[in-house]
């Protein structure tokens, strides 16, 4: 960003990115200036809080994260299905997902090297990532930009956590935030619904500051 020429900046992002935005405000409060996460609530809940109905529905956090080469065998017998099932049990939108980007996401998943470094990033989420959030915990270091969490009204998110409760509990500035008509992917199943939060949030009382950052640009 700041070979862009932004030294602050707004922070949207879903799923596995929305966790890398997680840290990102932990470890670079001064550059995040509002973030919005979309259809998570922090790791370290996810994990300290499983039962059986998350272990059921997001069975894959316990699949991909068991040694290698276990997960990376299995996957690979069959990862075009894998990944259509995948597909089918998060999308709550028929047609959401274009034929298009559906070959894509096949074309670039259904290598070896694909696989494992998707294991390998399971892996680092229940291991080195949970270190790190248990450390911050501790330290009681918490989110300092304003957060909108948006999840998906159909998915699995929002009928276990109660996400705004939980995002307060792990931030200093505001929460706030609603569930969408759709099920994990928000912004091929809702992408006007997801403009129409983001946009207002990221500008209300930030005009000033946009001008001079594309003054800077």
């Amino acid at each position: 960003m700041r070979e862009l020429g932004y030294e602050t900046f707004f922070l949207g992002a879903h799923d596995r990115g929305a966790r890398v935005a997680h840290r990102m405000c932990l470890d670079h409060p001064e550059v995040v200036r509002k973030v919005c996460v979309m259809d998570i609530v922090p790791t370290l809940t996810m994990y300290r809080e499983t039962n059986q109905e998350f272990a059921t529905k997001y069975m894959w956090w316990f699949f991909l994260i068991q040694k290698e080469p276990l997960p990376e065998h299995m996957i690979g017998a069959d990862s075009l299905f894998f990944l259509n099932m995948h597909f089918e049990i998060q999308n709550g939108t028929r047609g959401a997902l274009t034929d298009d980007a559906l070959a894509e996401y096949r074309r670039c998943f259904c290598r070896p090297e694909a696989i494992h470094a998707s294991c390998e990033d399971y892996r680092a989420s229940a291991d080195i990532d949970l270190e790190m959030d248990e450390a911050d915990k501790r330290a009681n270091r918490k989110i300092e930009a304003a957060l909108l969490a948006l999840w998906g009204g159909k998915g699995a998110i929002g009928k276990l956590w109660n996400v705004l409760d939980v995002w307060r509990g792990y931030s200093n500035g505001s929460v706030q935030g609603r569930p969408l008509d759709s099920g994990h992917y928000l912004a091929e199943e809702q992408p006007e619904e997801v403009l129409r939060e983001m946009l207002p949030f990221f500008v209300k009382g930030e005009d000033h500051k946009l001008q001079a950052d594309r003054q800077v640009a």
